[in-house]
Protein backbone atom coordinates (compact mmCIF):
# COMPACT_ATOMS: atom_id res chain seq x y z
CA UNK A 1 0.00 0.00 0.00
CA UNK A 2 1.78 3.18 -0.69
CA UNK A 3 1.70 6.32 1.15
CA UNK A 4 0.43 9.88 0.01
CA UNK A 5 3.38 12.42 -0.24
CA UNK A 6 3.12 14.69 2.76
CA UNK A 7 2.43 18.18 2.47
CA UNK A 8 4.80 21.22 2.82
CA UNK A 9 4.14 22.65 5.71
CA UNK A 10 7.44 23.46 7.35
CA UNK A 11 8.76 26.64 6.34
CA UNK A 12 12.56 28.16 7.27
CA UNK A 13 12.83 31.77 7.19
CA UNK A 14 15.48 33.43 6.29
CA UNK A 15 15.54 37.23 7.92
CA UNK A 16 17.42 40.23 6.06
CA UNK A 17 17.22 44.08 6.42
CA UNK A 18 15.74 45.51 3.32
CA UNK A 19 18.88 47.72 3.26
CA UNK A 20 20.91 44.88 4.09
CA UNK A 21 22.35 43.81 7.45
CA UNK A 22 20.88 41.37 10.28
CA UNK A 23 17.62 42.28 11.87
CA UNK A 24 18.56 43.37 15.51
CA UNK A 25 17.70 41.94 18.75
CA UNK A 26 14.44 43.20 18.70
CA UNK A 27 13.74 43.12 15.66
CA UNK A 28 14.61 39.12 15.45
CA UNK A 29 11.93 38.88 18.06
CA UNK A 30 9.42 40.64 16.54
CA UNK A 31 9.79 38.96 13.67
CA UNK A 32 9.55 35.85 15.63
CA UNK A 33 6.30 37.39 17.34
CA UNK A 34 4.74 37.75 13.89
CA UNK A 35 5.13 34.36 13.59
CA UNK A 36 4.10 33.15 16.69
CA UNK A 37 0.43 34.95 15.53
CA UNK A 38 0.13 32.55 12.71
CA UNK A 39 1.42 29.27 14.43
CA UNK A 40 2.61 28.04 17.88
CA UNK A 41 5.12 26.11 16.31
CA UNK A 42 7.82 28.57 15.97
CA UNK A 43 11.51 27.52 16.85
CA UNK A 44 14.27 30.47 17.03
CA UNK A 45 17.17 29.46 14.91
CA UNK A 46 19.31 32.87 15.78
CA UNK A 47 20.96 35.31 14.63
CA UNK A 48 19.03 35.30 11.02
CA UNK A 49 16.69 32.30 11.19
CA UNK A 50 13.19 30.89 12.19
CA UNK A 51 11.68 26.91 11.67
CA UNK A 52 7.66 26.82 11.65
CA UNK A 53 5.01 24.44 11.73
CA UNK A 54 2.27 26.02 9.45
CA UNK A 55 0.65 22.98 8.68
CA UNK A 56 -3.00 23.72 10.82
CA UNK A 57 -2.26 27.36 9.84
CA UNK A 58 -2.79 26.22 5.92
CA UNK A 59 -5.99 24.90 7.42
CA UNK A 60 -6.99 27.86 9.39
CA UNK A 61 -6.68 30.43 6.94
CA UNK A 62 -7.57 28.60 3.82
CA UNK A 63 -4.07 28.85 2.19
CA UNK A 64 -1.72 26.91 0.03
CA UNK A 65 2.14 27.23 1.44
CA UNK A 66 3.20 30.08 -0.97
CA UNK A 67 0.26 32.20 0.06
CA UNK A 68 0.59 32.18 3.46
CA UNK A 69 4.98 32.49 2.84
CA UNK A 70 3.72 35.39 0.86
CA UNK A 71 1.49 37.03 4.01
CA UNK A 72 4.60 36.08 6.21
CA UNK A 73 6.74 38.00 4.10
CA UNK A 74 4.00 41.09 3.67
CA UNK A 75 3.90 41.69 7.50
CA UNK A 76 7.39 41.52 7.87
CA UNK A 77 8.38 43.87 5.27
CA UNK A 78 5.52 46.22 6.34
CA UNK A 79 6.11 46.41 10.14
CA UNK A 80 9.95 45.50 10.59
CA UNK A 81 11.39 46.61 7.30
CA UNK A 82 13.02 43.04 7.46
CA UNK A 83 13.05 40.83 4.05
CA UNK A 84 12.36 37.20 4.10
CA UNK A 85 13.68 33.71 1.78
CA UNK A 86 11.49 31.13 2.55
CA UNK A 87 12.18 27.41 2.09
CA UNK A 88 8.73 25.21 2.43
CA UNK A 89 9.21 21.28 2.85
CA UNK A 90 7.79 18.23 4.30
CA UNK A 91 10.39 18.67 7.06
CA UNK A 92 12.86 20.73 8.80
CA UNK A 93 15.76 19.16 7.16
CA UNK A 94 14.20 20.09 3.55
CA UNK A 95 12.94 23.54 4.78
CA UNK A 96 16.86 24.52 5.69
CA UNK A 97 18.08 23.40 2.45
CA UNK A 98 15.16 25.48 0.06
CA UNK A 99 15.42 28.30 2.29
CA UNK A 100 19.28 28.67 0.41
CA UNK A 101 17.74 28.01 -2.50
CA UNK A 102 15.32 30.77 -2.19
CA UNK A 103 16.70 34.76 -3.08
CA UNK A 104 15.24 37.41 -0.83
CA UNK A 105 11.64 38.00 -0.97
CA UNK A 106 10.83 34.39 -2.68
CA UNK A 107 9.92 30.90 -1.54
CA UNK A 108 11.29 27.65 -2.83
CA UNK A 109 8.53 24.75 -2.24
CA UNK A 110 10.20 21.44 -2.10
CA UNK A 111 6.54 19.71 -3.43
CA UNK A 112 5.52 16.86 -1.23
CA UNK A 113 7.26 13.64 -2.57
CA UNK A 114 9.72 15.92 -4.26
CA UNK A 115 12.99 15.33 -2.33
CA UNK A 116 14.46 13.13 -4.66
CA UNK A 117 14.17 15.07 -7.39
CA UNK A 118 15.45 18.54 -5.51
CA UNK A 119 18.42 16.61 -3.38
CA UNK A 120 19.79 14.61 -6.53
CA UNK A 121 22.02 16.61 -8.11
CA UNK A 122 22.95 18.98 -5.16
CA UNK A 123 26.44 18.91 -3.73
CA UNK A 124 27.42 16.55 -0.83
CA UNK A 125 28.77 19.49 1.01
CA UNK A 126 25.37 21.18 0.39
CA UNK A 127 23.25 18.30 2.51
CA UNK A 128 22.46 19.38 5.95
CA UNK A 129 24.80 18.35 8.77
CA UNK A 130 27.79 17.69 6.26
CA UNK A 131 30.72 19.40 6.90
CA UNK A 132 33.92 20.19 5.08
CA UNK A 133 35.99 17.42 6.53
CA UNK A 134 33.31 14.68 5.46
CA UNK A 135 31.97 15.93 2.19
CA UNK A 136 36.04 16.04 1.48
CA UNK A 137 35.93 11.98 2.48
CA UNK A 138 32.57 11.59 0.59
CA UNK A 139 34.13 12.99 -2.64
CA UNK A 140 37.09 10.97 -2.29
CA UNK A 141 35.14 8.10 -2.96
CA UNK A 142 33.24 9.49 -5.38
CA UNK A 143 30.23 10.56 -3.58
CA UNK A 144 30.39 14.26 -4.29
CA UNK A 145 26.59 14.75 -5.08
CA UNK A 146 23.36 13.67 -2.78
CA UNK A 147 22.35 11.81 -5.41
CA UNK A 148 24.92 9.07 -5.73
CA UNK A 149 25.51 9.19 -1.59
CA UNK A 150 21.49 8.48 -1.84
CA UNK A 151 22.72 5.16 -3.96
CA UNK A 152 25.31 4.10 -2.20
CA UNK A 153 24.51 1.24 -0.03
CA UNK A 154 23.95 1.72 3.55
CA UNK A 155 27.23 -0.52 4.64
CA UNK A 156 29.19 0.96 2.25
CA UNK A 157 28.55 4.55 3.90
CA UNK A 158 28.93 3.11 7.46
CA UNK A 159 32.33 1.78 6.57
CA UNK A 160 33.18 5.40 5.47
CA UNK A 161 31.95 7.49 7.80
CA UNK A 162 31.29 5.02 10.43
CA UNK A 163 27.82 3.18 11.77
CA UNK A 164 25.80 5.88 13.38
CA UNK A 165 26.98 9.09 10.91
CA UNK A 166 26.59 6.67 7.84
CA UNK A 167 23.03 5.63 9.17
CA UNK A 168 22.38 9.53 9.64
CA UNK A 169 23.69 10.39 6.30
CA UNK A 170 21.59 7.84 3.96
CA UNK A 171 18.80 8.97 5.44
CA UNK A 172 19.17 12.47 4.97
CA UNK A 173 20.17 11.70 1.47
CA UNK A 174 16.85 10.07 1.38
CA UNK A 175 15.11 12.98 2.18
CA UNK A 176 14.75 11.53 5.69
CA UNK A 177 14.31 13.77 8.80
CA UNK A 178 13.41 12.74 12.42
CA UNK A 179 13.68 16.01 14.09
CA UNK A 180 10.51 18.45 14.83
CA UNK A 181 10.11 22.05 15.39
CA UNK A 182 10.42 23.04 18.51
CA UNK A 183 8.59 25.48 20.13
CA UNK A 184 10.78 27.74 21.69
CA UNK A 185 11.51 31.79 22.05
CA UNK A 186 15.00 33.03 20.84
CA UNK A 187 17.83 32.90 23.82
CA UNK A 188 19.00 35.90 24.82
CA UNK A 189 21.42 37.94 22.64
CA UNK A 190 22.45 40.76 21.13
CA UNK A 191 24.43 41.02 17.66
CA UNK A 192 26.24 43.77 15.28
CA UNK A 193 27.57 43.59 11.83
CA UNK A 194 30.15 45.26 9.96
CA UNK A 195 29.48 45.65 5.61
CA UNK A 196 32.43 46.26 3.38
CA UNK A 197 31.88 48.72 0.40
CA UNK A 198 33.50 46.09 -1.51
CA UNK A 199 34.13 41.90 -1.48
CA UNK A 200 36.95 42.18 0.96
CA UNK A 201 40.30 40.11 0.25
CA UNK A 202 42.59 41.48 2.68
CA UNK A 203 42.53 39.01 5.74
CA UNK A 204 43.62 41.77 8.16
CA UNK A 205 40.53 44.22 7.13
CA UNK A 206 38.39 41.18 7.86
CA UNK A 207 40.04 40.82 11.52
CA UNK A 208 40.05 44.41 12.39
CA UNK A 209 36.33 44.48 11.41
CA UNK A 210 35.86 41.38 13.59
CA UNK A 211 38.02 43.13 16.68
CA UNK A 212 35.30 46.50 15.85
CA UNK A 213 32.56 44.14 16.41
CA UNK A 214 34.02 42.47 20.08
CA UNK A 215 34.88 45.67 21.18
CA UNK A 216 31.05 47.08 20.61
CA UNK A 217 29.20 44.15 21.88
CA UNK A 218 31.66 43.69 24.89
CA UNK A 219 31.19 47.85 26.09
CA UNK A 220 27.04 46.66 25.62
CA UNK A 221 27.42 43.89 28.04
CA UNK A 222 29.56 45.15 30.41
CA UNK A 223 27.45 48.93 30.30
CA UNK A 224 24.50 46.69 31.05
CA UNK A 225 25.78 44.38 33.63
CA UNK A 226 25.70 41.13 31.49
CA UNK A 227 28.05 38.46 29.91
CA UNK A 228 27.24 35.76 27.22
CA UNK A 229 28.20 32.43 26.83
CA UNK A 230 28.51 31.93 23.65
CA UNK A 231 29.43 33.46 19.88
CA UNK A 232 28.67 32.73 16.44
CA UNK A 233 30.32 34.57 13.66
CA UNK A 234 28.85 35.03 10.12
CA UNK A 235 30.97 35.88 7.48
CA UNK A 236 28.50 36.82 3.99
CA UNK A 237 31.32 35.83 0.67
CA UNK A 238 31.30 36.30 -3.14
CA UNK A 239 30.61 32.30 -4.63
CA UNK A 240 29.62 31.39 -8.32
CA UNK A 241 26.09 31.88 -7.27
CA UNK A 242 26.18 35.76 -6.08
CA UNK A 243 26.66 35.23 -2.26
CA UNK A 244 26.39 32.88 0.16
CA UNK A 245 26.55 33.25 4.37
CA UNK A 246 28.49 31.11 6.60
CA UNK A 247 27.47 31.04 10.30
CA UNK A 248 29.33 28.93 13.35
CA UNK A 249 29.46 29.51 16.70
CA UNK A 250 31.24 28.02 19.58
CA UNK A 251 31.14 28.35 23.49
CA UNK A 252 32.98 30.05 26.03
CA UNK A 253 35.28 28.72 28.35
CA UNK A 254 33.18 30.85 30.81
CA UNK A 255 30.97 33.70 30.84
CA UNK A 256 32.39 36.85 29.96
CA UNK A 257 32.04 40.35 28.20
CA UNK A 258 35.73 41.05 28.12
CA UNK A 259 36.38 41.79 24.87
CA UNK A 260 40.06 40.39 24.35
CA UNK A 261 38.39 36.90 25.68
CA UNK A 262 35.53 37.80 22.94
CA UNK A 263 37.86 38.65 20.28
CA UNK A 264 40.38 35.64 20.76
CA UNK A 265 37.36 33.17 20.16
CA UNK A 266 36.14 35.36 17.19
CA UNK A 267 38.80 35.10 15.66
CA UNK A 268 39.47 31.17 16.37
CA UNK A 269 35.62 30.90 14.61
CA UNK A 270 37.04 33.09 11.65
CA UNK A 271 39.94 31.14 11.04
CA UNK A 272 37.69 27.98 11.03
CA UNK A 273 35.99 29.06 8.01
CA UNK A 274 39.46 28.77 5.80
CA UNK A 275 38.49 31.18 3.61
CA UNK A 276 41.80 32.78 2.85
CA UNK A 277 41.11 34.03 -1.28
CA UNK A 278 37.06 34.33 -0.23
CA UNK A 279 36.00 37.79 -1.74
CA UNK A 280 34.00 39.05 2.17
CA UNK A 281 31.04 41.44 1.79
CA UNK A 282 30.23 41.13 5.60
CA UNK A 283 31.27 39.78 9.21
CA UNK A 284 28.65 39.65 11.76
CA UNK A 285 28.71 38.57 15.46
CA UNK A 286 26.41 37.56 17.88
CA UNK A 287 26.99 37.06 21.30
CA UNK A 288 24.78 34.25 22.69
CA UNK A 289 23.19 33.03 26.00
CA UNK A 290 23.02 36.51 27.26
CA UNK A 291 22.87 36.35 31.70
CA UNK A 292 22.78 38.72 34.37
CA UNK A 293 26.93 39.45 35.45
CA UNK A 294 25.74 38.61 38.82
CA UNK A 295 24.60 35.05 38.10
CA UNK A 296 27.80 33.92 35.80
CA UNK A 297 29.86 31.41 37.68
CA UNK A 298 33.35 32.68 36.81
CA UNK A 299 36.68 31.43 37.45
CA UNK A 300 39.22 33.32 39.49
CA UNK A 301 42.04 34.87 37.71
CA UNK A 302 45.90 35.27 39.37
CA UNK A 303 47.24 36.46 36.20
CA UNK A 304 48.01 40.32 36.54
CA UNK A 305 48.65 40.84 32.97
CA UNK A 306 44.49 39.74 32.37
CA UNK A 307 43.51 41.66 35.60
CA UNK A 308 45.57 44.93 34.59
CA UNK A 309 43.84 44.75 30.87
CA UNK A 310 40.15 44.89 32.90
CA UNK A 311 41.37 48.18 34.86
CA UNK A 312 42.14 49.20 31.33
CA UNK A 313 38.68 47.99 30.14
CA UNK A 314 36.86 49.54 32.36
CA UNK A 315 38.78 52.98 32.75
CA UNK A 316 37.79 52.70 28.94
CA UNK A 317 34.42 51.95 29.11
CA UNK A 318 34.10 54.93 31.80
CA UNK A 319 35.59 56.88 29.02
CA UNK A 320 33.39 56.08 26.08
CA UNK A 321 30.00 56.87 28.57
CA UNK A 322 31.49 60.11 28.64
CA UNK A 323 32.94 61.19 25.73
CA UNK A 324 31.68 58.55 23.17
CA UNK A 325 32.14 55.71 21.75
CA UNK A 326 34.92 56.57 20.04
CA UNK A 327 36.46 58.33 22.03
CA UNK A 328 39.14 54.95 23.46
CA UNK A 329 39.42 52.37 21.03
CA UNK A 330 42.29 49.32 20.54
CA UNK A 331 45.43 50.81 18.49
CA UNK A 332 44.77 48.45 15.69
CA UNK A 333 41.28 50.24 15.02
CA UNK A 334 42.84 53.22 15.25
CA UNK A 335 45.56 53.02 12.64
Amino acid sequence: MSTAPQVPGILYLRFRKAGGGLPDSAGYEGLLALLGALTPVVEAAPPDGALADVRGALRYFGQDVKGLASVIRIRALALHGVDCAIGAAENPMLARMAARRAAPGTTFVVPGGGAAEFLADRPAAALDGVGAATARTLCGYGLDSVGRIAAAPLGTLQRITGVRTGRELWERAHGIDRTAVVPGAAARSIAAERSFPRDELDRERQRRALMSLTEELGARMRGDGQVCRALAVSVRYADRTGYATLTRSRTLREPTAHSAALTALAYRIHDSFALQRARVRGIGLRAEGLTDRERATCQLSFDPVDERARRIEAVADRLRAKYGPQAVMPGRLAA
